[in-house]
């Protein structure tokens, strides 16, 4: 007759069967680098290096240009040149982005008869103001600098004031998106100017073709919307 089997579990087995014992697996899994990882020829030495699909998380890095400077690029324009029209970019930049928040905000806050058109010309006006802070720091960036990114740094350039937070009345909404325009527009005619004396046509060119054509069209596309005209009788 076969000896019966013990039914004993073995104290290592059990303890790893065991909440602690579960939490230390995890724990060591974590500490040690991914178990599926291979090797190739890295460069011309033939040396092998490590190959993973693992993430490097939680990285940290310094500063490599700090905001307000310039790099030399080989564009025909002089440091001084590329210097000022970055901060003129910039400053457009910072404004142009809280105009379009300012555009987003009332297009969901938008009340009254006039919703629905209203509603959808914010929107179409918000992202025609998305694809210019796209231009803007893009030129910024092809001139060498660093273009304001951070909504927090945004804040502290721009010169356009801040709304209440709550919900306007709508003629104040419109107004106060027109009086936006026309910050950003007189800054932009000033710094086209400027930058056309500088010899920095791009720049001059962005400004005039995107910046200012655009602010002055949704400019009128608003202030029409403040006349006060008969609908039905004259």
């Amino acid at each position: 007759m076969p000896a019966k089997r013990s039914t004993t579990i073995p104290a290592a087995r059990t303890a790893a069967r065991t909440p602690a014992g579960a939490a230390s697996r995890r724990a060591a899994s974590t500490a040690r680098r991914p178990a599926r990882a291979g090797t190739r020829p890295s460069g011309s030495d033939g040396a092998a290096r490590t190959v993973t699909s693992q993430p490097w998380l939680h990285q940290k890095g310094t500063v490599i240009q700090e905001f307000g400077t310039v790099r030399q690029f080989p564009i025909g324009l002089s440091y001084d040149a590329r210097m000022y029209s970055c901060q003129r970019l910039n400053q457009s930049l910072a404004d142009t982005q809280i105009l379009y928040a300012l555009y987003k905000k009332h297009h969901w806050l938008m009340r009254g008869a006039t919703f629905y058109q209203l509603h959808l010309l914010l929107d179409k006006h918000a992202g025609e103001q998305l694809e210019l802070v796209d231009q803007i720091a893009e030129r910024v960036q092809t001139l060498g600098g660093v273009a304001v990114g951070d909504p927090r740094q945004v804040a502290e350039i721009t010169a356009i004031p801040r709304p209440p937070d709550g919900v306007e009345e709508v003629p104040a909404m419109l107004s106060r998106l027109l009086e936006a325009h026309e910050m950003i527009l007189a800054d932009a005619h000033d710094a086209a100017a400027r930058t056309a004396e500088l010899g920095d046509d791009g720049t001059n060119d962005l400004l005039v073709s995107d910046v200012i054509r655009t602010g002055e069209m949704q400019a009128w596309f608003l202030a029409e919307h403040l006349v006060d005209t008969p609908l039905v009788q004259a």
